[in-house]
């Protein structure tokens, strides 16, 4: 039996850039992982090992590895930085217990750190904060920090102070202990010694520490009644305060450092050991019901307990289909069955794997805290839950975002048809905001993601990683359809050929819904006129024709269905009669009712030197956006707007040839606004137009 106190679930996020994957291989490399340190410009890091993550320097997605610091176990997940794959970030923090956020010395607070800070918030994960890359040009340390409290709202509690900037940047002063750390130039993480204080950091040191003590004894009464008495509280007592309000996320205790030089990680690791939360002391993961409400009981952390755990991860390789799972409670043997209490089938675990990014080391045993693989599952997906058979039981599931663009594919060769069915159906296992579907009429496939760069990886997989040869259509844009007036109105169908006929008749409101709110239905019938029993049906047929709107075809939002009365016949009336009669009527009532084109808008961040503001946003008014704030920084100015999809394909190149290449941008999806009218009308044409062809 391992003691749970001594493991540590973390996971490290931030932007595009700031450093997460060279800062793991340096966990992986000072915990005696790796003896050669692999750098992600060289394409070389352990934990990104796919093709597209080696030449492109990014991480797309999420790598599991585990070590070992001072006899406690990590299990690190380094995750991706790009907007476009948050999905990885989102489903990874699910499972950790705390996380190291990573912030650029110089870039600072960007903007898919503030996304993923924001997830972790939701998530509820404890997290303590990096600065990297303080040997760059422009670095600010305290900069930095003063901006994770104005942009994250966050409560910064800094640990260390950097001795020298920049190019002199050379170690860092431990602010507990009142001890320098200095490395040598040799890039060595072990070539260090602890020497007092420099003497002109004396009185910054000494003012700093202060402002630690008094925020971490707020942690404790008895120790700050003390306090204010003049009694220092030891070593010992802050460490047992920060690690307090760390876990309760009242502040985030604040190193500094430079990965790539190897200076400053071991205070880092220390202090996910010192405070970090070991699996027990997190909040214990709710358990549901079957329709998804939480039952008030949870998976207690403990090895004692009946088998509870959440697949968070499919990833299919040269070994065959991966399943990450993080086991909350009880233990796992090997050839032990498993229920998936989602399909409701049970499994044989035929080998668990514990993962070192692209390797792995077998395992005939894992238990409670500890996150692993098992190998060749078959009907499992990302948020099912695996539990004892005896014992059955539902966590709760992830929500994963919409996607909000697509594109079609064909192979160029049609013996590839089949080849490429199967991949993308491993595909979509592996990533549940990258979504499929054919094209009834045309028969061609559609593939549905979260931005340009998303849906370029995938193709890019399919060609290289499964051998198919695509043909890649436009990239199309997902509208809605609504109404924006009620209207009251009857249909009534009726017919009659041979034998029992087909009759229903309804009167009915249709009216503008919630937004956010779908589809829904109540009746206020009395009376016979219209059967309980036929009810449902109506419902159904309503319901059933959201799916595809009026206009051009795409699903609708947001319609609330009122039914009034109506009329049945005893023989002739059945489900099927009033389910036709609701479709007919949708139809009919629609464009009455002020039908509407909504288009996806996204919440765009965008960086830019100083100088070129002006064509920036320029360029971003020229793009329908809505300007909603714009902050300086040191190194340049950060605009945010929400400005409509359909506006944004190609912005990239743009961006870069007006900023000489040193803009950067982020944008996720915000919400739905209805479309201008002439862009509703080239919308509605073009869908006509595309009809015509079929």
């Amino acid at each position: 039996m391992t003691d749970l106190s001594k493991y540590r679930n973390i996971g490290i996020f931030a932007h595009v850039d700031a450093g997460k994957t060279t800062t793991t291989e340096r966990i992986l490399k000072l915990t005696g992982q790796i003896h050669k340190t692999g750098e992600v410009h060289d394409g070389e890091s352990t934990t990104d090992f796919m093709e597209q993550e080696a030449e492109r320097g990014i991480t797309i997605q999420s790598a599991a590895v585990s070590c070992f610091w001072k006899d406690h176990r990590f299990n690190v997940i380094d995750t991706p930085g790009h907007v476009d794959f948050t999905v990885e970030v989102y489903r990874s923090l699910k499972v950790l217990d705390g996380g190291i956020g990573v912030f650029c010395g110089s870039g600072g607070v960007e903007p898919q750190s503030e996304t993923n800070w924001r997830y972790a918030n939701e998530s509820e994960v404890a997290r303590i904060i990096f600065v990297n890359k303080l040997d760059r040009m422009g670095a600010d340390f305290f900069r930095v920090v003063k901006q994770t409290e104005d942009v994250l709202g966050a409560n910064p509690l800094v640990m260390v102070l950097p001795i020298g900037i920049e190019d002199d940047f050379v170690g860092v002063v431990d602010l507990l202990t009142r001890k320098a750390h200095i490395w040598d130039d040799s890039g060595l993480p072990e070539n260090f010694e602890i020497t007092d204080v420099p003497a002109d950091m004396v009185d910054q040191v000494e003012e700093y520490r202060e402002m630690l003590v008094e925020t971490a004894v707020e942690q404790d009464d008895d120790l700050m009644e003390a306090y204010m008495e003049g009694e220092e509280p030891s070593i010992e007592q802050l460490k047992a305060c920060i690690r307090k309000g760390t876990r309760t996320m009242d502040f985030f205790p604040a190193f500094c450092g430079s990965a790539f030089k190897n200076k400053g990680m071991q205070l880092v690791l220390d202090a996910v050991v010192d405070y970090l939360p070991s699996p027990t002391e997190v909040d214990p993961q709710p358990l549901m019901n079957e329709e998804g409400e939480e039952t008030g009981e949870h998976a207690i952390v403990s090895v004692d307990e009946t088998f509870k755990a959440l697949a968070f991860k499919i990833m299919d390789d040269r070994f065959g289909a991966l399943t990450f799972v993080r086991i909350y409670s009880g233990k796992l043997n090997k050839g032990d069955t498993i229920l998936n209490s989602f399909t409701g089938k049970t499994e044989r675990v035929g080998r668990m794997v514990e993962m070192q990014a692209n390797d792995r080391n077998e395992l005939t045993y894992a238990q409670a805290g500890d996150i692993i693989a098992i190998v060749g599952m078959k009907n499992v997906q990302t948020g099912h839950t695996l539990c004892d058979p005896k014992h059955a039981v539902t966590l709760e599931p992830m929500v994963f975002p919409v996607p909000v663009i697509s594109i079609s594919v064909t192979p160029k060769d049609k013996g590839s048809t089949e080849k490429m069915g199967i991949a993308i159906g491993k595909m979509v296992a592996e990533d549940p905001s990258f979504q499929v579907e054919t094209d009834e009429e045309t028969g061609e496939t559609i593939l549905k993601g979260m931005g340009e760069l998303h849906l370029d990886i995938k193709v890019d997989i399919l060609r290289r990683t499964y051998g198919v040869d695509l043909t890649v259509g436009q990239p199309q844009v997902a509208y809605r359809e609504t109404i924006t007036q009620p209207v009251e109105d009857s249909y009534t169908h009726k017919k009659q050929s041979g034998g029992s006929g087909q009759f229903g008749k309804i009167d009915y409101v249709m009216k503008p819904g919630e937004v956010g709110s779908g589809f829904t239905f109540k009746s206020s019938v009395v009376g016979g006129n219209v059967p309980k029993e036929f009810w449902p049906a109506i419902e159904k047929g309503f319901k059933g024709m959201m799916e595809t709107g009026v206009l051009a075809g795409f699903p609708v939002l947001d319609v609330e269905i009122e039914l009034l009365d109506g009329g049945f016949h005893a023989v002739d009336s059945s489900a099927v009669a009033f389910e036709i009669a609701a479709k007919g009527a949708f139809r009919q009532s629609m464009p009455k009712a002020g039908a509407q084109l909504l288009e996806p808008i996204m919440a765009v961040d965008v960086f830019t030197p100083d100088d070129h503001v002006g064509d920036v946003i320029g360029d971003l008014n020229r793009r329908r956006g809505m300007i909603k704030d714009q902050m300086a920084g040191v190194t340049g100015v950060r605009v945010k707007a929400d400005i409509p999809l359909s506006e944004m394909f190609g912005y990239i190149g743009s961006l870069r040839t007006m900023t000489s290449g040193r803009g950067q941008f982020s944008m996720e999806f915000s919400h739905y606004a209805p479309c201008p009218m002439n862009v509703a009308e080239q919308v509605i044409a073009d869908v006509k137009e595309a009809n015509a062809k079929k």
